[in-house]
């Protein structure tokens, strides 16, 4: 199994868990309204009065088997509106309960 962390410009809306339920993928934990900026380009996100915008974090644990389709999806959102902001990062899951 994989850990996916989704970090997400809060434009996005609802449009990543969308994502996610159309591939099969049901369980996730979100955290709302969280800042940073990204280490090539693009705006930070601060939620202050120079960098407003806010961020969105998403991890899903999933079937080794989704993971590529899952990140082509993310790849395909980023490429569409790049100026957004949209990064995912995944790691092995050792052990669940």
């Amino acid at each position: 199994m994989k850990a996916i962390f989704i970090a997400y410009n809060q434009a996005y809306g609802d449009e990543i868990v969308e994502m996610l339920e159309s591939m099969g993928q049901r369980g996730f934990t979100r955290w709302e309204d969280i800042s940073g900026r990204g280490h090539v380009d693009g705006d930070p996100h601060l939620g202050n009065h120079a960098w407003p915008v806010m961020n969105v974090g998403l991890m899903t644990v999933v079937e080794d088997s989704l993971v590529d389709d899952i990140l082509k999806g993310l790849r395909e959102k980023d490429e569409a509106t790049a100026d957004l902001g949209l990064r995912a990062f995944v790691w092995n899951v050792e052990k669940t309960i």
